[in-house]
């Protein structure tokens, strides 16, 4: 009897046009390391009395589905997760394209994404999935990924692919060696680790429903936070933070192929740190900043990409 291994997963995805309905078409495989996407249903205990000290059976709860994947951050279908997170870009260029993602949409688009197990067989399709927050880590070394946090509306199990044969990216991943971080056009130094995340704030709309799943997934108020871990050297940030101003900040990857990806806030606001000194060693400050939007953007924040895929 075969039993299923991670190293056979597969990942398919493929965006919606009706939400919660998997469309019959369109898949691509995506790279991925981890997935923690599934529908769970608990189970209520009974409470009643006067039978005995046996309980009586267990009673349904909601259904519930959500859950993380782990990806790379790459050339080509990090564009698919950028288009969940901030809804479809503004493309332009003849090849390279230039894609451009910007916050502050009030729709975003659902998907479809089974996860496939074939030696069992089990091919779970998830719908109704919507990005909820991306996250990922900038430091000196190791691999580039980023955790996608997703609310979908429900899971349906299959014993055969519901994706049909699915697209391939072309994988280019980035790496921390191509990262850059600065401030206001000018390389910040210094820098030690760096921490980045967008969340859309998804509300989820639970009503009473006859199968359990939710009603739909909006989006609130979106936040873009993270964690500059700096070894202190001048006062640059430090004044930033005392004086309570405001400054653009861009995350960005530069492949040799000439593929990149930046994320710029628009405007980033430092909280006023603690120095600590904690022995001989040389001394580190960490800010935990907030972006906010800028008036003379318009907007919070800014994704671009660049690569060959015509559209998203």
């Amino acid at each position: 009897m075969a039993r299923a291994i991670g190293a056979r997963a597969q990942m398919a995805l493929a965006f919606e046009s009706v939400y919660g309905t998997a469309p019959a078409s369109g898949f691509h495989r995506m790279p991925f390391a981890s997935s923690t996407i599934g529908s769970e249903q608990p189970l209520l205990n009974s409470e009643l009395l006067g039978y005995g000290r046996d309980p009586l059976p267990p009673v349904k709860d909601a259904v519930t589905a959500d859950g993380d994947v782990v990806v790379p951050i790459d050339a080509e279908a990090w564009g698919v997760w950028l288009k969940g997170a901030f809804g479809s870009p503004t493309t332009t260029g003849t090849g390279p394209y230039t894609h451009e993602f910007r916050s502050g949409s009030w729709t975003l688009p659902s998907m479809a994404i089974e996860t496939a197990m074939p030696d069992v067989p089990h091919f779970a399709m998830a719908t109704g999935c919507v990005v909820d927050r991306l996250t990922w880590q900038m430091q000196r070394s190791g691999l580039l990924t980023a955790t996608v946090g997703l609310i979908a509306q429900g899971e349906a199990v299959a014993s055969s692919t519901g994706a049909g044969a699915p697209s391939d990216w072309s994988l280019k991943r980035f790496g921390h060696f191509a990262g850059s971080i600065s401030r206001d056009g000018s390389a910040l130094g210094n820098v030690v680790s760096a921490e980045v995340t967008y969340a859309n704030n998804i509300d989820r709309i639970e009503t009473i429903r006859a199968d359990g799943r939710i009603d739909g997934a909006d989006p609130s108020i979106a936040a873009l936070t993270g964690r500059l871990d700096v070894r202190f050297a001048d006062q640059t940030l430090l004044n930033q933070a005392i004086n309570g101003t405001a400054a653009e900040l861009t995350f960005a990857y530069t492949l040799p192929s000439g593929e990149s990806f930046e994320l710029v806030a628009h405007a980033v606001y430092l909280p006023r740190p603690r120095l600590e000194i904690s022995g001989p060693q040389g001394i580190q400050a960490s800010f935990d900043w907030q972006a906010a939007r800028d008036p003379v953007a318009g907007r919070m924040c800014t994704a671009t990409l660049v690569n060959d895929i015509e559209e998203y």
